[in-house]
């Protein structure tokens, strides 16, 4: 319309001052600017010159664009509306201005324009100046004289990279650096020379560090520049070329490999593609060294090697495209093309590389920041791969990547998952390739390079938090690798800090996994020669041996004989640096390390210091003990004596000092305390955990090295208790040294044997009373100081260390004046603090001690009286239940009633710290029975406190599992659920509410239920073994429980399942692992809450009534939960939970049958017959038909019953009638207790033959099967009665036997027959829990969690194994049978999907989104266009939709015009684009194609100024006179008008039509979608545009 307007203005004048000044007075707005800009290009493009154009120029530019550009005209300030307004403003006004400075004579009025816009940018106030500085600078730049504004030129270049890079940009200006990039820097490169290399020097200058962040401006300059930057064909001129700079190529490996956003990495390819487009085209060699010119060249190009060079760079462009897509199915196939690259980039004749290895790199590095977890797993297992299938010469990049990105990678959790189909403790298939691929590339490294790069493979393992799966495969891969002497003291440290990571996670097997694989690869790696043996014994400290380093075991055995080896070539020490040890040998290390330990330093003097932490003397002992096993190692059988001699030489220090502990009592107490700690971490240690536990002599001599020493030491330690020498806080540790080391050495005696006479046995007594009487003293009125206090809670400690002590030895004691402390003392006492006033309290409050904080003083103290009046009331006053009605006598008439001591109880509860709960519980075990009858709202509220406390520990893993187990215990214990279901009370309702609370607490915390069924298991057998007629009368009233534990276990999340699954590959290793045998497995895994009560159900006696009744009224239950689960809307299916929870029920069900009697099958034959009717996953079929067959062989009087089964109506039957053909294809088992088995045998072929006429295929196949098989039984037992059939029988089976040709029927009916349950299963051979719970689930497509093994019943060893026919191994070889050998046998022979595709298959590939044309740099385009900024290809296509309503049509028309580069898009409203149907369909579309509005009101005249403008006006509709489309030319100026979705062109816009095209169409359907429409217009002229395209350029 603007264009038409100029066209009426010019017709009326010629006055140049006429004309511009009609314009430019008023209101300024788009229209108005744009006439403008139409006025100008027709003068300038007339060629006219009157005198007074060019003053007129030059007025209009600086009186009226440059001041509109800067937002104030005419000295107004006008509103120019929204930003996309202003912006077509700006657009104009710069065409307009670079007009002005054409026709401008006399001074250059480009300069002046330019010089004062370039102060503006610089100046940069604001975002709108900014802007506009940029437009001015974009118009006039290519008007400038390269040679006389040369200088200003190479300011402006400089100044537009700067902003277009961020480094001189505004702070609202994000827009004004793109501006820069796509409009001023293709501007200047237009101008060439100077300007040019100003801008290429601005980007590549070697002096600018360059920096990752402005990789994604560097990149828009780049693909702006593109065509500037690299050399044309026939080009005069030689510019600058990009393929030489190093610097360019890094910026478009790292766009390609990291950066973030799409844009940015579409940037780089686009430039990667035109500079291989363009040395294809130049022909000339081409190179480009990489950063100081060692190794392959960054890029290279050779004529001679054109065709390897095009066919590397078109797969490695379609290898990042792909990629681009995060589509699995599409990246797989592509994925051997990466293959195929590195064949290309190693020369084999040379062994090194022709392409340098960052580019395979920046592949890896996409892929594995790729947001598909999927495709970065797929991605790092293809690396690992690389050298099982290439050998690659050795690059420093490739460390690089794999110490970098590749370490990255592999710290996420998830990527460890098992395959689908892998067996559960298989181990994690990326950690067993990461394991191979690591000791492959250790292997091919260099000598001098192994050393560093293990280094900082290991210090990358300390530079992040890693979880437990990574760092466990880390470090098993890290165990794997070669011997070598690559480790030095600084590996050592690096060792120790990966260790201290270890400690983190919460999983203490994988933790400890992960402690003996970074020792083995220590072992491995370690040169001897370099560390010390004080290096070593501080590394073997930093393993927790608890968790990992156990005497006896495997690994203790490879580090002796390591030791061994090498204990010669340890690198000695300087005497000044090794403080008086010399290392001639491990055994002289390890004397003078206990002489220097036991020698007390002089700055531990001191009497009331703090205690030592312990860990030096867990250092001194470990290395003792391997010492004297090193020893033992080199002697002979003979030579026994020699290993005895060298531990007493060890150990003669420290016994030489716990000798003079109870005649010297001037020792220093540092010295006691170093030597007790010496003594208890050899007791601890010295056990030894392997397979030869049992015949340990160096255990066995080191203990009776020790007890030569317990009288001195007891001694010491009575002195040290009853003296009254502790007075300081730091000496509460050393009361609980003191009652450790006691408590062990009365251990050691009870192994010898206990001896009233024995000296440690005669400390029992007298510390006893000198403890009641420490604690019976009074502070006579007088504050209490803190000596006194602390007496008073060492006294409490030791005489509770003393009942558990006799409860060790299991001998009486005199309880009478214990039972009077108690009385006189208050429970849950709280010592009074000592005043700060007091001298020797007032070190207390300055004193920094592990044991600081009264609270925690007065907790312990607290803790030890509720230990002591456990001890009580197990042992000295045993509390029976009161019967009901009689009347409650305190059982402690000196100390308190139970029902006190109860009130007390849960006062402790909300005293005492979570640890020091479970004496308490213990108390209320005792208790709560005797009350349950007379205060049982008491009683339920001590489960109510006891509940709150166990629930607020749920995080704390220390403490959790030992107070779960004592609450447990409480609770649960036999006589109180006795007591409790006898009353029928709140009790017995609460007991069961928090059964279930503690159910469904273990869906989140796995192991609670575990803890709480074993118990209970335990408990209840031993009452039914102990009680009248093995009475289950506790079992009975709580059956809910075993009901809850055959149909326990949750589906896991992921990351539960892979911690699972994880800790399941650590125990399947055995003793190869260490930390399986110092740890004890806690079986909290949730199928052995199954395992527990399935046991459990086998050791009941089903001759007994009373377990009889049990397991029936277990069974009805177990069928009524079938039912429910069958009715429930929820998901139903394959390993769904409903699913996996129907399965579990059948299965204890058939673990049941042996127990069950005819006339209780009576009862419940109906519902097993019901629920063969219901639609089941495989494995329920299996089982349900599996326990029918076992029904009728054991009852053959249930046959009619089943007979029945078959008359249902055929609607019924249609889903389930196959359940019962396979139970009758098994008839050779049911008959074998029937006498009279003909009429049986006819009664069956009558139903199969019947069946077998089913329209059904899959019902006939199963028909077929069972008639097979009974007629094979028929003709085995001669059945004269069936000989009738025999004609119709046997050419039945004969013609499904001889199918011809290779479809599914014949396959079918070879699978049917092979299926393990009619070949190879056998009902009564195979019945045992072997076959039930891991065999047929395994077979049957059950989840790998499901499966559980024998042996996880054997292991199981809390609740003991019984024997008969379920024990026994299955004995067909159904156990060896795959799921793939029935499962599979209908795939084609001919698939080769497992080698995966070759590189000549054909995959998907997009189309790269631009075209291979100069970027269009024209002023007019908007900047809202964003294509053009990537030099998309545009036709001259218009597309008008304004008359089509559906947002649904205007998306896909959208999606086509933007693919096939419409021009722009014409639509009646802009807001369509909001619509979501719309947006769906486009996929971000709008965002890349101009769209306009044009109301259907205004066609008509859209219509005539687009004719005007040369377009021809083209009708999609079927008209009288419209042309087919298979003969129609369509010119490049075309407009396509589609009509609406119902009435199509309306009549009036038809006379305004060109011409009309309408689509030839063969079916009887009139017309098509109008989008369908439209877009094959749309392809059509497209397809003609390209042949033109084509046939010009040839």
């Amino acid at each position: 319309m603007e264009g038409v307007l100029a066209e009426v203005l010019l017709e009326q004048s010629w006055d140049p001052r006429a004309l511009f000044g009609t314009l430019c007075r008023g209101e300024a707005s788009a229209e108005r600017v744009e006439t403008l800009r139409f006025l100008l290009q027709r003068l300038e493009d007339a060629g006219t010159d009157p005198s007074a154009l060019p003053e007129a120029a030059r007025e209009v530019a600086t009186g009226y664009l440059v001041p509109l550009l800067r937002g104030c005209p005419g000295g107004a300030d006008p509103d120019l509306g929204p930003p996309s307004q202003r912006r077509r403003v700006l657009r104009a006004a710069g065409a307009a201005l670079r007009s002005c400075a054409r026709l401008a004579r006399g001074p250059p009025l480009a300069a002046a324009l330019a010089e004062e816009a370039l102060r503006d940018l610089r100046a940069g106030r604001c975002a709108p100046g900014v802007e506009a500085a940029v437009e001015v600078l974009a118009a006039v730049g290519p008007c400038l004289r390269p040679r006389e504004d040369g200088p200003l030129l190479e300011r402006v270049a400089q100044a537009a990279v700067a902003l277009a890079l961020g480094a001189d940009r505004p702070g609202n200006a994000e827009d004004a650096g793109a501006l820069a990039a796509a409009r001023l820097l293709p501007a200047l490169g237009q101008c060439g020379g100077a300007a040019l290399r100003a801008v290429w020097g601005a980007l590549a200058e070697p002096g600018v560090p360059w920096e990752p962040d402005r990789v994604g401006p560097e990149l828009q300059v780049l693909s702006a520049l593109a065509e500037k930057l690299l050399p044309q064909p026939g080009a005069r001129d030689v510019g600058p070329d990009a393929r030489r700079c190093g610097r360019f190529w890094r910026t478009v490996q790292t766009g390609l490999g990291r950066a973030e956003d799409a844009l940015t990495r579409k940037r780089a390819r686009y430039l990667l593609q035109r500079a291989v487009e363009v040395s294809a085209e130049l022909g000339a060699d081409c190179t480009c060294d990489a950063h100081g010119g060692t190794g392959p060249s960054l890029f290279w190009w050779s004529e001679k090697k054109k065709d390897e060079l095009l066919k590397f760079w078109e797969n490695y462009i379609l290898l990042m495209e792909t990629l681009e897509g995060n589509q699995i199915h599409v990246i797989k196939p592509v994925l051997p093309k990466l293959n195929n690259l590195f064949e290309y980039a190693v020369s084999e004749e040379h062994g090194c590389w022709l392409f340098h290895p960052s580019w395979h790199m920046c592949v890896y590095k996409r892929m594995f920041e790729s947001e598909n977890k999927i495709l970065t797993k797929e991605g790092v297992l293809h690396f690992l791969e690389l050298y099982e299938s290439e050998c690659l010469p050795f690059s420093p990049d490739f460390s690089e990547f794999i110490i970098g990105p590749l370490m990255d990678a592999l710290s996420e959790s998830s990527l460890y998952g098992r395959s689908p189909g892998q067996l559960v403790g298989s181990g994690s298939p990326l950690g067993l390739k990461l394991q191979k691929f690591l000791v492959t590339y250790v292997s091919l490294l260099p000598e001098e390079i192994k050393s560093g790069f293990l280094l900082r493979f290991l210090q990358k393992m300390t530079s992040r938090h890693w979880c437990a799966v990574p760092v466990l495969f880390l470090s098993r891969a890290l165990a794997s690798v070669p011997r070598c002497k690559a480790l030095g003291v600084e590996g050592l440290l690096a060792l120790r800090d990966v260790l201290r990571c270890t400690m983190v996670t919460h999983q203490v097997l994988l933790r400890g996994a992960a402690q003996c694989y970074l020792l083995q690869a220590a072992l491995r790696l370690v040169d001897v020669e370099q560390v010390s043996l004080c290096d070593v014994s501080a590394l073997l400290m930093s393993l927790r041996q608890e968790e990992s380093l156990g005497r006896g075991t495997l690994l203790w055995t490879e580090l002796c004989d390591w030791l061994r080896e090498n204990e010669l070539y340890f690198r000695q020490p300087s005497a000044s640096g090794s403080q008086g040890l010399q290392e001639a040998s491990l055994a002289t290390y390890v004397k003078n390390l206990v002489q220097e330990y036991v020698r007390s330093p002089a700055w531990e003097a001191g009497e009331g210091g703090l205690m030592p932490d312990g860990l030096e003397a867990r250092l001194t002992a470990t290395m003792v003990l391997l010492a004297v096993d090193v020893e033992g190692k080199k002697a002979q059988y003979s030579e026994k004596q020699r290993t005895q001699n060298m531990l007493r030489l060890f150990l003669d220090p420290l016994l030489g000092a716990l000798m003079k502990f109870g005649t010297n009592a001037y020792v220093p107490v540092p010295k006691t305390d170093r030597c007790l700690q010496l003594l208890l971490m050899l007791l601890h240690t010295c056990t030894s955990r392997g397979s030869s536990a049992q015949e340990d002599e160096v255990s066995v001599l080191l203990q009776s090295l020790l007890m030569s020493a317990s009288e001195s030491v007891s001694e010491f330690i009575l002195r040290r208790l009853t003296m009254d020498e502790l007075r300081t806080v730091s000496d509460l540790d050393r009361c609980h040294l003191y009652l450790m080391v006691l408590t062990e050495l009365i251990h050691l005696q009870l192994k010898l044997g206990w001896k009233v006479g024995a000296s440690i046995c005669r400390v029992i007594s007298p510390l006893k009373n000198a403890c009641i009487r420490h604690l019976q003293e009074t502070d006579s009125g007088q504050e209490p100081t803190l000596a006194r206090q602390i007496q008073r809670v060492a006294s409490m400690a030791t005489l509770a260390r003393v009942c558990e002590i006799v409860d060790l030895q299991q001998e009486s004691l005199d309880t009478g004046p214990l039972e009077r402390l108690l009385c006189t003392l208050p429970l849950n006492q709280t010592l009074q603090k000592p005043c700060a006033e007091d001298p020797e309290s007032s070190s207390f409050f300055e004193e920094s001690s592990p044991c600081q904080g009264w609270g925690k003083i007065v907790a312990q103290y607290v803790h030890d009286q509720w230990v002591c009046l456990s001890f009580l009331l197990r042992r000295c006053h045993p509390l029976e239940p009161a019967a009901e009605g009689d009347k409650l006598e305190p059982s402690l008439p000196s100390v308190r009633t139970p029902t006190q001591i109860l009130c007390a109880a849960l006062d402790a509860l909300s005293l005492l710290p979570s640890d020091r709960v479970s004496p308490v519980f213990c108390c209320m075990k005792t208790l709560v029975p005797q009350l349950l009858t007379s205060s049982e709202s008491l009683c339920v509220e001590s489960f109510d406190v006891a509940w709150r406390v166990l629930t607020s520990l749920s995080n704390t893993q220390l403490t959790f599992w030992p107070n779960l187990r004592a609450f447990v215990q409480f609770v649960f214990d036999n006589t109180i659920l006795s007591t409790a279901a006898k009353t029928k009370g709140q009790a017995y309702f609460r007991i069961k509410e928090i059964m279930y609370k503690i159910i469904e607490m273990s869906t989140v915390k796995t192991g609670v239920f575990n803890t709480l069924m074993s118990h209970c298991c335990q408990s209840w057998l031993v009452s039914a073994a102990s009680g009248p007629q093995g009475s289950l009368s506790s079992a009975r009233h709580y059956n809910e429980l075993i009901l809850e534990a055959c149909t326990f276990g949750t589906v896991f999340r992921r990351d539960q399942r892979l911690i699972q699954d994880v800790q399941t590959f650590i125990e399947s290793l055995g003793h190869d692992c260490a930390a399986n045998v110092v740890m004890e497995s806690t079986k909290r895994e949730d199928c052995y809450v199954r395992v527990c009560a399935i046991k459990f159900l086998c050791l009941l006696d089903c001759s007994n009534t009373a377990h009889k009744s049990f397991m029936e009224d277990l069974a009805i239950k177990l069928l009524d939960k079938d039912e429910q689960v069958s009715q429930s809307r929820a998901r139903y299916y394959q390993n769904s939970l409903q699913h996996r929870v129907k399965n579990r029920i059948w299965q204890v069900l058939l673990t049941l049958f042996p127990r069950f009697d005819q006339n209780f099958l009576n009862e419940i034959i109906d519902k097993i017959f019901q629920a063969g009717f219901i639609n089941n996953q495989a494995s329920i079929k299996y089982f349900i038909e599996w326990i029918i067959i076992l029904i009728l062989h054991k009852f053959p009087q249930f046959l009619p019953k089943f007979w029945d089964c078959f008359s249902y109506g055929e609607e019924k039957l249609k889903t389930s009638i196959c359940t019962f053909l396979s139970v009758l294809s098994h008839l050779d088992i049911i008959i074998q207790n029937i006498p009279e088995k003909r009429r049986v045998l006819k009664q069956a072929l009558l139903i199969a033959m019947k069946w077998g006429l089913s329209h059904n295929f899959s019902i006939r196949l199963y028909a077929l099967i069972a008639l097979k098989k009974v007629w094979a039984v028929c003709k085995a037992l001669c059945v004269e009665e069936c000989d009738a059939w025999t004609a119709l029988i046997e050419c039945s089976l004969s013609q499904v036997e001889s199918m011809h040709g290779a479809g599914n029927a014949k396959k079918n009916w070879q699978r049917i027959q092979d299926h393990f349950f009619f070949a190879t299963f056998h009902p009564l051979e195979d019945y045992c829990l072997e076959t039930i719970f891991y065999t047929l689930p395994r077979l049957s497509g059950v989840i790998e969690e499901e499966w559980i093994t024998l042996d996880r019943f054997s292991s199981f060893t809390d609740v003991p194994s019984g024997s008969g026919p379920l024990w026994r191994l299955s004995r067909t070889p159904l156990y060896e049978l795959n799921p793939g050998d029935w499962s599979q046998q209908d795939a084609g022979t001919g698939s080769r999907e497992a080698d995966g595709p070759s590189e000549q298959a054909d995959v998907q590939k997009k189309i790269i989104p631009w075209g291979h044309d100069l970027l269009d740099t024209d002023l007019e385009l908007v900047l809202q266009d964003r294509a053009a900024k990537l030099g998309k290809s545009i036709s001259r296509l218009i597309v008008v939709a304004s008359l089509i309503d559906k947002p649904t049509n205007l998306g896909g028309l959208c999606r086509t015009c933007e693919v096939f580069g419409a021009s722009v898009l014409v639509v009646s409203n802009l807001h369509c684009v909001r619509d979501k149907q719309f947006q769906h369909l486009s996929v971000s579309a709008e965002q890349w194609l101009p769209l306009v509005e044009v109301k259907p009101h205004q066609l008509p005249s859209y219509l005539q100024q687009k004719r005007a403008a040369g377009y021809t006006v083209i009708g999609v509709e079927q008209t009288a006179h419209s042309s087919d489309l298979a003969q129609f030319c369509f010119p490049e100026k075309s407009l396509l008008l589609l009509g609406n979705e119902r009435e199509g062109i309306p009549a009036n816009l038809l006379q305004q039509l060109d011409m009309c095209v309408e689509i030839p169409q063969q079916g009887v359907i009139r017309s098509l979608n109008v989008h369908v429409s439209g877009a094959l217009l749309i392809w059509e002229y497209t397809r003609q545009q390209l042949l033109r395209r084509t046939g010009a350029s040839s």
